[in-house]
């Protein structure tokens, strides 16, 4: 798949280089999952992250940049269809690229679309809005190159109940966004009895060069673009198998939850939100499946989790939104199109969905 690839932002109901972070999250090979160890608590380091740059801009006139535009965030209302859309890119050189349909293989709203491209460091780009949109916005966005900015990371892996996992510090989650301009919280923090986990894909590009810039991309959208305060997701994982802890869960507890055990509630399944833990897995899964990476850390991190809160990984729920009310049957691990019409979490990811509970149950 060619690095300029369209993709669906995923979750809508979606001037140094990139330092590595010196604390590890590649998985453990052995199976931990008894591993009551919660996060270490040891020291930190100091590491230095890009400081994401951003311009926004409306309708379909050329927008040029004055940093590297290293992904396109494309958002409109009218239609959830991407058909008739497309974009082309401006090189650095100043080179025009040719025209690229808008792909449709992501998570939508219901009276619109979201789209997030991945752009190669272009300097500028032109739009056409899908068949029947409204409202067409966009946002350049540079999460590799903007100004360094000092993050105190773990000096240790962390981990969840035995599982590594990459902390917000780590990578480079730039905690301001989750404020308004007043310094209140955009979204407070509301906890509520876990009662399912819904698989999802980014339907971002194939074969990442960095999936820690995707990840502050679409965390740049989610948080300050869908004005949700914060990524939409509880965890992510890239086609290495690391996993990166998503939406901000407090500092007393493990990743996702408070000290109570119960979870928070995220943005990434609009109308069935709280009570509902939401992983998604960064890449196009509609003609593929996930690395073999991928998903032996997706069936590690579900099991440990169904097994914390005392679930069975092959039963049918009634799903009980605790704010309102609304019930929904689903699958205990469900996939985003179980809960509403969208290609999410990829047509391949969600034939495999059956696979993943017998492996996560240990029978498969």
């Amino acid at each position: 798949m060619p690095r300029r690839t369209l993709f669906g932002a995923a979750g809508a109901l979606t001037a140094a280089a990139v330092i590595t972070p010196t604390v590890m999250a590649a998985t453990d090979d052995s199976d931990s999952a008894t591993n009551d160890t919660d996060d270490t608590k040891a020291g930190t380091t100091s590491e230095t992250f890009p400081k994401t740059r951003a311009k926004a801009a409306t309708g379909e006139d050329p927008v040029k940049a004055a940093f590297p535009i290293t992904h396109v965030g494309v958002l409109w209302k009218g239609t959830s269809e991407a058909s008739g859309g497309g974009i082309r890119l401006r090189d650095a050189d100043g080179g025009q690229g040719a025209w690229q349909d808008f792909s449709s293989g992501g998570c939508s709203e219901s009276n619109g679309g979201a789209l997030l491209i991945s752009a190669e460091k272009a300097s500028g780009y032109e739009l056409k809005a899908p068949e029947g949109a409204t409202d067409l916005r966009s946002l350049a966005l540079d999460t590799q190159e903007g100004p360094g900015r000092k993050v105190a990371v773990p000096s240790d892996t962390t981990r969840v109940r035995g599982v590594a996992y990459l902390s917000r510090p780590a990578w480079g989650a730039d905690e301001s966004l989750r404020f308004k301009p007043d310094g209140t919280e955009n979204t407070p923090t509301a906890y509520y009895p876990f009662q399912t986990i819904t698989v999802h894909h980014t339907a971002t590009v194939n074969d990442d060069p960095d999936p820690a810039a995707t990840v502050r991309a679409i965390y740049q959208l989610h948080a300050v673009t869908n004005d949700w305060g914060d990524i939409g997701y509880h965890f992510l994982i890239d086609e290495q198998g690391t996993i990166y802890e998503g939406r901000y869960s407090g500092d007393d507890g493990l990743p996702a939850h408070d000290k109570d055990g119960k979870l928070v509630t995220a943005f990434h399944v609009g109308g069935f939100n709280s009570g509902n833990l939401g992983i998604a897995l960064l890449g196009t899964l509609t003609d593929q499946g996930p690395t073999e990476a991928a998903r032996k850390t997706l069936t590690r991190l579900i099991r440990v989790l169904v097994r914390q809160h005392g679930v069975d990984p092959k039963a049918t729920v009634t799903y009980t939104n605790p704010v309102n009310g609304t019930q929904k049957d689903v699958p205990e691990i469900s996939g985003h199109q179980d809960w509403m019409s969208t290609e999410c979490p990829g047509r391949t990811m969600y034939q495999e969905l059956e696979k993943l509970r017998e492996a996560v149950a240990g029978r498969g």
